[in-house]
């Protein structure tokens, strides 16, 4: 009789024990995953820069004169959705586009930017629903960073980068033809000699230094010049896919396949700006970017992972 009672509670035990392994999910961080760079907005809801989503859930209750009744599910799923598009709009305008800029500060002073991302905020896509016992409904949205056709960069990518002229170039007035000055030989700089390292993407380990994600980093060289950023990028690749990736872990950002199988690794030295996004590298590492005109193609196409904290 004790022998089958305690088969019984080691059965018992083992199923237990399975179910905390099976059913219970691994250690988050944040609440999108170990890994992840996921920052919280004013408790309305999350940006996932690794991922490039921005997610809020709204909860609705149904009023009291409802419960019990067939419109009460309906009616608390409204309220929920209602609350859930207020706080993802919260979430969006707190976007930082660069180290000096929010969304809301270019939503303040364009309407266009403000009816564009007031549509793709109406458009997000419901990830989860889910009726309480109570009544109560919570509904999450989620709308993505970036992408051509619903992205929130489809919206602020055009008012960073300025259009390409198009059309005919304007004729400048007849002058008189201007002597050519001849340049004294110690005011004349030589080229940097390119190197003929072509690398295939940029990686640069932010951690330690305190700096932040945003839509339109920058990073600069000790004398403050600007080695990569808006000017270098085309705007179809950013609004696809993002000017950076963000990563936690060094080792897979340099595996990430946006910077393919040769990523040139730089650390950075500090952090500037308001919003400690741009990132200070080294002289010498600008110089070695710098030196194969090649790398200018994997700039273009936005192939940079940040890794931070």
């Amino acid at each position: 009789m004790k022998k089958r009672f305690y088969v019984l509670v080691t059965v018992v035990l083992g199923i237990f024990f399975l179910a905390g392994v099976t059913g219970v999910p691994a250690q988050q961080d944040g609440p999108a995953g170990l890994g992840q760079i996921v920052q919280n907005v004013g408790g309305a809801g999350n940006i996932n820069w690794t991922t490039g989503t921005i997610e809020a859930t709204g909860i609705g209750v149904p009023p009291e004169k409802a419960y019990g009744k067939p419109q009460a599910r309906p009616m608390a799923l409204r309220a929920a959705q209602l609350d859930a598009y207020r706080k993802l709009l919260e979430v969006t305008n707190g976007v930082r586009i660069s180290s000096a800029t929010l969304v809301r500060d270019y939503v303040v002073k364009s309407d266009v930017i403000r009816s564009q991302v007031q549509g793709m905020v109406r458009g997000a896509r419901i990830i989860k629903r889910d009726y309480l016992s109570d009544g109560t409904c919570e509904v999450t949205l989620s709308m993505p960073l970036n992408g051509a056709s619903s992205g929130l960069a489809q919206a602020i990518y055009p008012s960073i980068m300025e259009p390409e002229p198009v059309g005919l170039t304007p004729i400048a007035p007849l002058e008189e033809p201007a002597t050519p000055a001849v340049p004294s030989p110690q005011k004349v700089q030589p080229s940097a000699p390119d190197s003929g390292v072509v690398y295939t993407g940029l990686v640069v380990d932010a951690r330690g230094i305190k700096a932040r994600p945003a839509m339109s980093p920058k990073i600069i060289d000790e004398n403050g010049n600007e080695v990569y950023g808006s000017m270098y990028v085309d705007r179809e690749y950013a609004v696809q896919q993002g000017m950076s990736g963000y990563a936690r872990d060094l080792t897979a950002a340099q595996s990430n396949s946006r910077v393919t199988n040769n990523p040139f690794t730089v650390k950075g030295l500090k952090s500037d700006g308001p919003g400690k996004s741009n990132i200070v590298i080294s002289m010498a590492d600008a110089e070695e970017l710098k030196a194969a005109s090649g790398n200018l193609a994997f700039m273009k196409k936005c192939r940079v992972m940040i890794v931070l904290d």
